[in-house]
């Protein structure tokens, strides 16, 4: 997954030095129109996994057909308090949260 816009704000000059992996929020798309949310260090291998069916249990029941968004944090704690955050949002808002999180050329 290439890098998402704004995720460089999130990336510390700390972090660049040390080469910290970055954690990923992401929300996917279902079949059923549903969305889901979760973190991950990479978005595109954890895809595939919900798309195996050895992923959440969400998805095994409600299979993904594409990542809607994703954005970056320097830590695991802050991308799980976002991902916490994200969650108690109505589905129009996580839908704005996309947007304002997906590739300039996946708009």
């Amino acid at each position: 997954m290439s890098t998402r816009k704004g995720s460089a704000r999130n990336l510390s000059d700390e972090q660049a030095a040390n080469h910290s992996p970055l954690w990923w929020l992401y929300l996917l798309g279902c079949q059923d129109g549903r969305t889901y949310a979760g973190i991950a260090l990479d978005v595109e291998a954890r895809f595939n996994v919900h798309l195996s069916g050895k992923g959440a249990r969400f998805t095994r029941s409600n299979p993904p057909v594409k990542v809607l968004a994703a954005q970056s944090f320097a830590t695991k704690s802050e991308a799980l308090k976002a991902e916490i955050a994200l969650k108690k949002l109505d589905r129009v808002a996580r839908l704005q949260w996309a947007r304002r999180w997906t590739r300039e050329d996946e708009k």
